[in-house]
Order: C-alpha cells, then sequence, then structure tokens
C-alpha cells in the first residue's frame, strides 16, 4: 500500500500541482525501471513470472539496499493479511457446508416423518369391504 505524499512532508510543506506531477512521474518511471530489472532476473530463472525475490535482488542490484528491510516487512504484513482473508474465507466455506448438511439432514428427517406417517395413515384405513 503507497501512503499520500503529504503523509511523508513536513508540516507547512505545499506541493504545487507542477511538482506532484513531475514526483508521479519520477514514481512510474522508477517502478518500470524495478521491474524490468525484477523480469531480468525471472528470465535468468527460466520463470514468466515476477516474484517477491525478484523485486528484492533488482532493488539491490539498482542500489536501493535502504528499501529492503521496509519492503521485507511490508512483504510479511501482506503474507499475514492474506493467510488471514484465506482462513476467514475458508471458516465461511465451511460453515456454509455444515448449514448445508444441516438443512439437508432436517429435510431428510422431515421426509421420513413424513413417510412414516403416510405408512401410519394406510395401516389404519379400514379396508372397504367388496360386496357380492
Amino acid at each position: 500500500m503507497l501512503l499520500p505524499l503529504y503523509i511523508w512532508l513536513p508540516d507547512g510543506v505545499n506541493v504545487s500541482k507542477e511538482a506532484r506531477r513531475a514526483i508521479s512521474q519520477a514514481a512510474s518511471v522508477f517502478v518500470l525501471y524495478a521491474t524490468s530489472c525484477a523480469n531480468n532476473f525471472a528470465m535468468k530463472a527460466k520463470r514468466k513470472t515476477l516474484n517477491a525475490g525478484d523485486v528484492l535482488a533488482a532493488m539491490e542490484e539498482m542500489e536501493f539496499e535502504r528499501f529492503m528491510e521496509p519492503l521485507r516487512e511490508a512483504l510479511e504484513v501482506y503474507k499475514k493479511d492474506q493467510k488471514g482473508k484465506k482462513e476467514v474465507s475458508e471458516q465461511k466455506r465451511k460453515d456454509k457446508e455444515k448449514k448445508v448438511d444441516s438443512e439437508n439432514d432436517k429435510s431428510r428427517e422431515d421426509d421420513e416423518a413424513d413417510e412414516e406417517e403416510q405408512q401410519q395413515c394406510m395401516e389404519e384405513e379400514p379396508e372397504e369391504e367388496v360386496e357380492n
């Protein structure tokens, strides 16, 4: 998650629209360059998909070592968040299955009760006498 520029600036600093645009352009160029470097690592490993290790290696190659630790920390936070989301999703799925199973069991019990009731009714009905 990227933070807005104003969070990193000291109080009282104003940034013109021109400066914001220049910073945005510089950030775009940086991201493209970092992606290109990371892609080189993926290609060397004969992969088509970039991974976090590729990005970290690219940062080191680009001599941005000071960003390595914050990136690792952000990656750990992301992984924990994803794991938590997966666990919540799995629990919801299990709860839904339990509910469906419970409803199916109830439906089966109702069907069985209906069948028993019909059986009892059939047994209780007197047979009609046949007149000759």
